[in-house]
């Protein structure tokens, strides 16, 4: 019987993705510099300040529902509509006994108002409501700073400023924030197999995927994409290619040409003009990774098949990259422990990052397998929402084992 090691799943000099990522993280030194940005123009920096509430918010107490303010004091009985409070037109008025308002969602709740009936709750008749319910001290009425305390901090130093981040500033009244600058990421693909897209491929030939994967990937993070095209495999051209992408950027991506081959330039070149590290990882896919530095900027070679590119650069590139933009972390993709629904084919020796879906199951959300699980076969991996992260010593794992599930789902 064949073992793992003779189908070669397993290598001891491999480095493991754990050893690999703390390497990569330790040499993403934080930005020094800083920028100031409108708001509307801030979505995916990460913030260079603490953003910190001037006043309260809410500024002044206002209700929760649609219905009826009234003084809870005078219990569940029949009261006389006075007046109406709506947001941004509020009551003036005071309250007696057996009187009340109607209020909308969002308008202020006056001093003589301790609590606010929905409109479900009650039954109108002309000027009068019949209440239906015992009225409650305090009940759907939002409190001042019940979202923030007058100087308590909104969103701190490091925050990637993702919509909803965006929000919070503006409800503080801010015009525009203090960032950091987005990173330059330069990139390209080589091989003399590669098609430029629109035009035919001749025999041998395949459409270079993935520098359009690369850009995508890199705008969805924030960064600004360099890309520069595709390089062939000739020494002279690929040398020229590394100067000039360490020359004008924070980061230098190339795809392909890092593993062991005859026209494998890259990595001789690398170790002419950088100081490189050159690894076989313990993973699958994704075998080959280079990292380390080229003048001032810091290097990620990464493997030329499809789905490999891919994972690597959300396990290495992506947490790199987000500590080097200034965020505070955490860096590494968001991970579930699930349910699988089938069976998971897996030879014991490598980490495994399989491509998956989530699914209801019988019993809750649930992780299954999507498409062929081949480095080379994108369609699975365009179509997944999440990776299936099997430990380098598993085999095949049962179906309703519990697994490691990385969502990628909305994220880069």
């Amino acid at each position: 019987m064949a073992s793992c090691c003779d189908d070669n799943e397993h290598d001891p000099a491999a480095k493991s993705v754990a050893e690999a990522l703390e390497i990569i993280l330790a040499a993403a030194t934080p930005p020094d510099r800083r920028e100031v940005l409108a708001l509307a123009d801030a979505g995916d920096r990460v913030l260079a300040e603490d953003l910190r509430a001037v006043q309260p918010i809410p500024a002044w107490p206002n209700s929760a529902m649609d219905g009826y303010g009234l003084r809870s004091a005078d219990g569940a009985q029949r009261r006389h509509i006075v007046g109406a409070a709506f947001a941004g037109h509020p009551f003036h008025g005071t309250l007696g006994p057996g009187e009340c308002i109607r209020i909308m969602t969002g308008a202020p709740v006056p001093e003589s108002v301790d609590c606010v009936v929905p409109q479900e709750q009650c039954e109108t008749q002309g000027d009068w409501v019949e209440i239906h319910t015992s009225p409650r001290p305090g009940a759907n009425i939002r409190r001042t700073g019940e979202d923030l305390a007058a100087g308590a901090t909104a969103l701190a130093r490091g925050t990637l400023l993702r919509p909803a981040a965006l929000g919070l500033a503006a409800s503080l009244g801010r015009t525009e924030l203090s960032v950091y600058p987005a990173l330059r990421v330069a990139f390209f693909s080589t091989g003399d197999e590669l098609q430029g897209l629109g035009a035919p491929l001749a025999a041998g030939q395949i459409y270079d995927s993935n520098r359009h994967t690369l850009r995508a990937l890199l705008q969805r993070l924030g960064c600004i994409p360099v890309d520069l095209g595709r390089i062939a495999d000739e020494p002279a051209d690929i040398r020229a290619a590394l100067i000039a992408a360490a020359d004008m950027a924070d980061v230098v991506l190339t795809s392909g040409g890092v593993s062991v081959g005859e026209a494998d330039y890259i990595s001789a070149l690398l170790q002419e003009l950088g100081q490189v590290s050159f690894w076989k990882m313990n993973m699958k896919p994704g075998r080959p990774l280079a990292f380390g530095r080229i003048g001032t900027a810091h290097f990620f070679g990464l493997p030329g098949n499809p789905v490999s590119t891919i994972v690597t650069f959300y396990e290495f590139v992506r947490p790199f990259l987000l500590k080097r933009m200034g965020h505070s972390g955490p860096w590494t993709v968001p991970t579930l422990r699930l349910p699988c629904a089938t069976t998971l084919k897996k030879k014991p020796g490598r980490m495994d990052f399989q491509r998956g879906q989530l699914q209801a199951g019988p019993d809750g959300l649930e992780v299954a397998p999507v498409g062929a699980q081949s480095s080379h076969i994108l369609s699975g991996m365009a179509q997944a929402q999440c990776l299936m992260v099997l430990p380098a010593e598993a085999g095949d794992i049962p179906a309703g084992s519990l697994v490691e599930v990385q969502i990628l789902e909305g994220l880069v």
